[in-house]
């Protein structure tokens, strides 16, 4: 006789494992700093790229007028800004994903201590 509570736990289980589970399972191969740590710095390095190509389109936009007042303006205060606006943009971005990864981590530890204690479960109704 078919245990309908046994096909629906084993249901729920293969269809967590074909889904969710993948993507929980590669995040825990890591240690919790290792994968935040290794997120983060894809991040940062995103973001750096993304600053320089606006500032790069802010750049060539602005060129005719930047070459007007080229020798008006005060390059080590400009260049200084700029540093500046990067840096705030960086770590901003980096704070942002440290608390985004930070959370998917422990959330996929969750999922996968509440999928190990389903198969406990599960191998609890073999038995019997």
């Amino acid at each position: 006789m078919i245990n309908e509570e046994r096909v629906i736990l084993m249901t729920r289980l293969a269809s967590y494992e074909a889904n969710e589970g993948k993507k929980d399972i590669s995040v825990l191969n890591y240690f919790r700093n290792d994968f935040i740590g290794f997120q983060v710095l894809k991040s940062v390095i995103a973001a750096t790229i993304s600053f320089l190509a606006l500032f790069a389109v802010y750049i060539f936009y602005n060129f005719e007028e930047l070459m007007q007042e080229v020798y008006k303006m005060d390059l080590f205060a400009f260049g200084k800004n700029v540093v500046v606006l990067y840096l705030c943009t960086v770590g901003a971005y980096g704070v942002i994903s440290y608390v985004l990864y930070a959370s998917r981590y422990s959330k996929a530890k969750k999922s996968l201590r509440h999928y190990y204690a389903s198969l406990k479960k599960l191998a609890g109704m073999n038995d019997k």
